[in-house]
């Protein structure tokens, strides 16, 4: 660390990731994990305001990202990664969920920043996320022996095109509560405090996820964010029904702790088959480009684009039979690609590689599972915040 009188420097670095931005640090430069790690994450980022105006997040979810990355604990990875987010004007960090499109910019972060050496023209990157003890691979481009950034590759979200880096998250079945489908039922049924109840399937692969029928919430399933966002009554169904579903899943005692002792997962995705649409750019995203249409629900508000981890969780609850999510998508010999699952979002239709079928009181096993996404640094540098943060 940098100090001046007044404040302290920590070397970090922008990056976008997929369809998010996150502030990467090298473990190293950050003191231990602790409340005086957390206080310094929070006032780089900007905790205490929606704005963020004092910090380098960016008022949005998808902009409050970051990840520390360090040598690795696991005997098969190549390097640790902790994921955190810093939700907007809550004064908090939390840990509790990996991020795949942060993720993806964790294997050009270690190459570049000297924690794993190049190697050929495409180097795996053997991350380890410590949020979830899973394992996950990032091929990486490269080239004079760093991350390339240059390609032909492109992503719904992210304007142009960049190198493509591929996702493997094969190892990741289980990522919270150690199964694939934890109750051990394709479908669920979760009756809220009014009495109305909702057929839903709980799924964890990536991240644990709830997902509902658009159409069981009186939805068309092309509610762009705006929409949703501006939906209370929605939203206060939405959030009870997660909070119950987090209960399922063992992740709170009761659901009504849930805001306190899981407030990151489940995240809650609404599906429906596929229809076209206009984008949230107004661009018109035909039927015939996706499986199904799906629209993700964190921290009470719904996502940009699609997580990918959400992105993950729905291709493998797709492969079990009887599932809500398998009801709403396309048969797989009418897909889009073979072998692949094409999700209709607020933002275009991502591509998931998924090969396997599963029922949902067996392990799900898959011969490929993971996702294309693309990375750039976007700045070196220090991140200055008051020396009164390290004293507490």
């Amino acid at each position: 660390m940098q100090t001046s009188n007044e404040q302290i420097g920590v070397p970090c670095a922008i990056l976008r990731g997929g369809t998010s931005k996150g502030i990467y640090f090298k473990a190293a430069d950050l003191p231990p994990p602790g409340a005086q790690r957390d206080r310094l994450l929070m006032a780089v980022l900007g905790a205490q305001d929606l704005l963020q105006i004092d910090g380098l997040g960016g008022s949005r979810l998808v902009t409050a990202k970051l990840a520390i990355v360090g040598p690795p604990t696991h005997p098969q990875a190549d390097v640790d990664y902790t994921y955190g987010i810093v939700p907007p004007g809550q004064g908090r960090v939390v840990y509790t969920s990996n991020c795949g499109n942060i993720s993806a910019g964790v294997g050009p972060f270690a190459i570049d920043a000297g924690l794993v050496d190049a190697r050929g023209a495409d180097t795996p990157v053997r991350i380890h996320n410590t949020n979830t003890g899973k394992l996950l691979v990032a091929h990486v481009p490269v080239a004079d022996g760093g991350a390339r950034v240059a390609g032909d590759f492109a992503i719904p979200g992210v304007p142009g095109t960049g190198a493509r880096i591929f996702m493997d998250y094969r190892g990741t079945v289980g990522a919270k509560t150690g199964r694939g489908m934890p109750t051990g039922r394709a479908q669920d049924r979760i009756t809220l405090s009014d009495g109305r109840a909702f057929d839903t399937s709980l799924c964890d692969v990536g991240n644990p996820c709830v997902f509902v029928a658009a159409q069981a919430l009186g939805l068309s399933g092309s509610e762009l964010p705006d929409q949703i966002d501006a939906n209370a009554p929605l939203l206060a169904t939405l959030k009870e029904l997660r909070a119950r579903a987090a209960a399922l899943l063992g992740l709170c005692g009761d659901w009504r702790e849930a805001d306190t002792a899981s407030p990151a997962l489940p995240l809650v995705v609404l599906v429906a088959p596929p229809a076209g649409y206009a984008d949230a750019q107004g661009r018109t995203v035909p039927a015939e480009a996706m499986d199904l249409r799906a629209r993700l629900v964190f921290y009470g508000r719904c996502h940009e684009s699609m997580a990918g981890t959400g992105a993950i969780c729905t291709s493998a609850c797709a492969s079990v039979a009887g599932s809500v999510v398998q009801q709403a998508t396309r048969p797989e010999g009418e897909r889009v690609a073979p072998a692949s699952l094409h999700i209709g979002h607020p933002l275009g239709a991502m591509r998931v590689e998924v090969q396997g079928h599963a029922r949902a009181d067996e392990p799900l096993v898959f011969e490929a599972l993971g996702f294309a996404r693309t990375a750039r640094r976007l700045m070196d540098g220090v991140a200055w915040v008051p020396r009164s943060v390290l004293e507490g």
